[in-house]
């Protein structure tokens, strides 16, 4: 009998700066029994060392591992692979895949990979997004961080940090990146995995933890170029009136708020929400089955390039205040 394909397929994006060790991650992962059943699009094969892995040749895109993953490339848009590569599973051309990692290029924003799970009618019916990993170099995060844009935001996005090169970076050069990573990203757990067991499950389950009750950083947070800040509410939100807030934000300040995540306390609802969305996106909220901890507020922690957080408050302030019919009215006046 054939194995029926997920209903959604979970879509891990890993991306990090050139040379942060993303290749190298990969196949350590694809190595591990429990990415058998994973396809993976990279942008362009030549660049990826995973010779040693290739046994078979499907056609000219498409090769099967050694590990029994699918493995395929970006010739055009990215769209149009993941569609061909569903529509070549379903009609069994491909070995089933029940996940798929895509490898991003190291000055890649991860911003478009995301929304195209979105944007496209066909895949938003077919691919969830499950997470992004972020690759970052012991050795020279910091000054990555510094420089580059690209590097900011990748670690910024993320949902799991993975630290790479700290078997052989300056103890005190990663802890200082640490606490830089901590300041851009404070939500976001940082696992090492150049010195111990690839924590294979962990890393699969990108996105996929429970919300982390994130206090808001100290000052330091305030010196990068992207800051993290938190909002946390007493009293239960009216849904309605909060999801046309954080609508009508993004869509004026997306280009500027990175990353929101929330746990929220909703009238009426016992169990808590989460919801997040990344620069204009915003994903569909989830019911968790309990909350994680004693809190019960709700918790909001946004990262922000180029705006006052003070900004922010005050209109999440000022709708608060609103019901949610004065609310749609003011949208649609």
């Amino acid at each position: 009998m054939t194995e029926a394909p997920p209903a959604f397929t979970p879509v891990t994006l890993l991306t990090g700066f050139l040379g942060s060790g993303k290749t190298t991650l990969l196949r350590r992962l694809l190595a591990d029994p429990a990415l058998a059943d994973t396809a993976v699009i990279i942008n362009e094969f030549g660049e990826v060392a995973l010779d040693h892995l290739l046994v078979e040749r499907l056609d000219e895109d498409t090769v099967l591992l050694g590990s029994g993953c699918v493995c395929c490339t970006v010739r055009g848009e990215l769209a149009a692979t993941m569609r061909d590569l569903h529509s070549r599973r379903e009609r069994g051309d491909v070995p089933m895949f029940r996940r798929l990692v895509i490898e991003s290029t190291g000055l890649a924003d991860p911003f478009p990979v995301l929304s195209t799970l979105r944007a496209d009618p066909v895949l938003r019916h077919h691919f969830t997004a499950a997470g992004v990993v972020t690759t970052v170099d012991a050795v020279n995060g910091l000054a990555q961080l510094d420089r580059y844009v690209e590097s900011m935001r990748q670690a910024a996005i993320a949902d799991t940090i993975a630290l790479t090169k700290t078997d052989i970076a300056d103890p005190t050069a990663s802890e200082a990146l640490l606490a830089r990573l901590q300041a851009i990203n404070p939500a976001a757990p940082v696992l090492r995995v150049a010195e111990r067991r690839l924590p294979v499950d962990a890393l699969l389950r990108a996105g996929g933890n429970p919300f982390r009750a994130v206090a808001e950083p100290d000052g330091a947070a305030a010196h990068a170029k992207a800051r993290a800040f938190s909002i946390v509410v007493d009293e239960p939100l009216d849904w309605s009136t909060f999801g046309i807030w954080l609508a009508m934000l993004l869509n004026r300040h997306g280009n500027r708020i990175l990353r929101v995540k929330g746990l929220l306390a909703l009238q009426g609802e016992a169990r808590p929400v989460a919801v997040h969305g990344v620069q204009h996106l915003v994903h569909a909220p989830t019911h968790l089955q309990e909350w994680p901890d004693a809190d019960r507020r709700s918790r909001l922690v946004f990262i922000v390039e180029g705006i006052d957080p003070d900004l922010i408050r005050r209109s999440f302030a000022a709708f608060a205040r609103l019901g949610s019919a004065a609310a749609a009215a003011l949208v649609s006046a």
